[in-house]
């Protein structure tokens, strides 16, 4: 058995599972109608469209929201609609989601229906306005649910289903005998991709198989919003980064271009690293209205300013992160012995404290609220990993909070200033009431397969790794572990030589390079030491030529 199929075998891909997996079949896509409300959402916009009403896509800031109001402006302008526009809230000004003042300013344009897209399912108080004003809602979410459910005409969010039928649901997957959607767990953008496949068979413009080419939009965005990549968003994503390659759109082709990312070696990885970056940094600093634009641009000239823009905020947006992070830092050092971080001050921009709170977790190892001071009131960001859920910690603070919600992993809180020692000490509370195991454990990498030397570590199998893209949440890429291989030499790079270069030797003295980017101070060994190491095989191209390497995930001496 070769490495490739040793490492297929441990990751339950044989048979028929395998060939379904590496190439999954886009005539697999699910049923729309099995979501809740879609026949419903259909209706109302069959009704619109034959009144020809005005209507609004009301997006969001993230780049699901952004890739799902392109889509949805793109296929409704394929299906005829003639009045459709787009608001895109300001991070800065609306926050997240619908607002009482946001549904009013729109409806006094005289906007008849509002389609949510990536918002929506917690906002009852704003649709219930919506309905005063004589504005229909369609939501299209994927977000947490309330218990009870908004006064829309329609609420489109597959997590409906896992409360209304949480014993027929295991990894948001349909494991009972009722016909309900068999995936819950799409993005925003999958979301409105299911409405426009709905909408497909009730309305003329967009032929079938021609929704194909919306694909792009629908991969860059299930990527950039760290979605499991299996199921139904690992065939959207699969068909996605082919389409992204051909794109028909010049603001893609341009984002591309800046971006440094080859048409035709795009992977999960370019988008996740590199145009998801650049797109998102407009909601994080200005308006996200400059990422639609450029999304939607049908001039190349225009495209590529826009794009340009979007990489000249991306460098600015990592200048300031820099800048909070090290502050952050120092803030950190004195609450390590909490179980759960919450650092604040003033001026650091709550467009930006997400990744802080994503590189402390990171450096830390434990979940963490990032905190923007303004005055009596605070607005922040939260990421987590393993048991802990930051949507859970912030709902039994209700009773210290103005707002807040997401994901278990990632979330956003508003509270009053006065309040944050009160909610460190509740969500540190929360995390000793759970007598969770070792959290940090969990972090530490584990091996597809081990190895014994580094023979099968070469081109062919770096080619064969690549059939079980696209990588992500869910599908990780791979790791091997090798034991007690002898470390051949190590150089230290960066400007703060905080970066890692280590040559390994097998017994055979077959030798490999590992890389690691910001590498703990343990992993800088001595040569001649031996090391467990577990890494991911990759390929280094430079100036024509390729070499064999590895990215290092965990380094272990070797008693």
């Amino acid at each position: 058995m070769t490495l490739f199929e040793q490492i297929l075998e441990a990751r339950g891909l044989a048979g028929g599972v395998r060939d379904d997996f590496l190439s999954p079949l886009y005539s697999h896509s699910y049923d729309p109608f099995l979501l809740p409300d879609m026949a419903q959402a259909v209706e109302r916009l069959e009704h619109a469209k034959n009144r020809d009403e005005s209507i609004m896509i009301y997006g969001d800031y993230d780049i699901d929201g952004l890739t799902a109001t392109a889509l949805l402006l793109d296929a409704f302008e394929s299906f005829g609609f003639r009045h459709v526009n787009a608001f895109l809230p300001n991070r800065f000004v609306e926050g997240y989601g619908l607002t009482v003042s946001a549904v009013e300013q729109i409806a006094a344009t005289g906007v008849t229906l509002i389609i949510t897209v990536d918002c929506g399912s917690l906002s009852e108080q704003e649709i219930k306005r919506a309905a005063e004003l004589g504005v229909d809602v369609i939501v299209t979410d994927h977000h947490n649910v309330a218990p009870v459910r908004p006064p829309a005409i329609a609420v489109i969010n597959p997590k409906r289903l896992l409360v209304d039928y949480p014993e027929q649901y295991a990894n948001y997957r349909l494991i009972g005998p009722k016909k309900l959607y068999p995936f819950l767990d799409l993005p925003g953008v999958g979301v409105a991709f299911k409405l426009v496949q709905a909408l497909q068979t009730r309305l003329n413009g967009l032929p079938d198989g021609q929704e194909k080419w919306l694909l792009d939009l629908v991969g860059l965005g299930t990527v950039c919003d760290v979605v499991n990549l299996v199921d139904e968003n690992r065939m959207h994503v699969y068909w996605g980064l082919r389409v992204l390659a051909k794109t028909r759109r010049p603001g893609l082709r341009a984002l591309l271009a800046v971006s440094r990312v080859e048409p035709n070696r795009i992977t999960a990885r370019s988008l996740g690293f590199g145009l998801g970056p650049r797109m998102n940094a407009a909601g994080r600093l200005e308006t996200a209205q400059c990422a639609l634009d450029m999304l939607r641009a049908r001039d190349n000239t225009v495209a590529l300013d826009k794009a340009e823009q979007l990489d000249t905020m991306n460098l600015q947006r990592r200048a300031d992160q820099k800048k909070i992070l090290s502050d952050a830092k120092q803030q950190a050092e004195r609450y390590r012995h909490h179980n759960v971080l919450v650092v604040s001050a003033p001026g650091w921009s709550h467009g930006i404290i997400g990744i802080v709170a994503a590189n402390l977790l990171e450096l830390y190892q434990k979940p963490t609220f990032v905190l923007e001071e303004m005055g009596d009131e605070s607005k922040g960001s939260a990421r987590s990993y393993g048991d802990f859920s930051v949507a859970d910690a912030i709902r039994v603070s209700d009773d210290l909070i103005t707002k807040g919600g997401g994901h278990k992993f990632a979330a956003g809180v508003t509270l009053p200033t006065a309040n944050i020692d009160a909610f460190r000490q509740r969500v540190n509370e929360y995390f000793l009431s759970l007598n969770l195991r070792p959290q940090p454990l969990l972090l530490l990498s584990s091996a597809d397969v081990a190895i014994s030397d580094f023979s099968e570590i070469n081109e062919q199998l770096i080619a064969e790794l690549a059939t079980l893209e696209p990588y992500g949440s869910g599908n990780p890429e791979v790791i091997v572990r090798i034991d007690k291989t002898v470390v051949s030499h190590v150089r230290r790079m960066g400007d703060e030589r905080q970066h890692l270069k280590l040559g390994v030797r097998d017994s055979a003295g077959r030798e490999i390079e590992l890389l690691a980017f910001s590498a703990p101070a343990q992993w800088f060994v001595e040569p001649g030491e031996r090391v467990t190491v577990w890494f991911t095989p990759t390929l280094n191209e430079w100036q024509g030529r390729s070499t064999v390497e590895g990215r290092l995930t965990r380094l272990e001496l070797f008693e």
